[in-house]
């Protein structure tokens, strides 16, 4: 049961950096893209995949700060890789995925900063709650493909992800990283 919480931390995290990642004036193209969530749960790595999810995205390297994303993931899609585990993080003690079956981000803004890395800041909503965040993209584009990568470290107890026994974070840690890779196509 604690190694499905670890597990559910990392689904958590995963929807927070697939929602602040960034493309160009596409969908993202799911077979080439992943988003995970990393936790640590006593002290021991754990990582959980999101399976879907959307995202539309418009970026312009030369006119960045007017581009947009909006992501959205579909919880109850996170595996762990056992299906006991993935049916436990999809309760009530963790994403609640029958109450709250989509996480979203929408950005409102991007900030160039530096080379091909952005700032992208928007709200966050896991499991009801909503949280600005700010989180750090590199970019790459290839002919038509631009690829979006980045790394955005969560607190679970900020979105209520792991209540009851689970609250406690000596066995199951607050920080979860959302570890994302996303490909668009022009």
């Amino acid at each position: 049961m604690k190694k499905s919480f670890s597990r559910f931390m990392a689904a958590t995290l995963v929807a927070a950096s697939l929602v602040a990642s960034g493309a160009a004036l596409a969908d993202a193209d799911l077979s080439k893209s992943k988003v995970s969530a990393i936790s640590k749960q006593m002290n021991v790595p754990t990582e959980g995949v999101f399976k879907k999810f959307a995202a539309q995205i418009k970026f312009d390297p030369a006119n960045a700060t007017q581009g947009s994303a909006q992501v959205s993931i579909d919880i109850a899609s996170f595996d762990l890789g056992d299906k006991m585990y993935n049916d436990q993080v999809a309760g009530k003690d963790w994403f609640d995925a029958k109450t709250y079956p989509q996480a979203t981000f929408v950005s409102s803004a991007i900030a160039p900063a530096g080379g091909n890395k952005y700032n992208v800041t928007g709200k966050l909503t896991i499991k009801g709650r909503a949280e600005t965040i700010t989180v750090p993209v590199t970019i790459a584009q290839s002919g038509a493909t631009q690829t979006f990568d980045g790394v955005l470290p969560v607190k679970r107890s900020a979105f209520n992800v792991g209540t009851g026994e689970w609250k406690d974070t000596s066995i199951v840690a607050d920080d979860v990283q959302i570890k994302f890779h996303i490909v668009a196509n022009k």
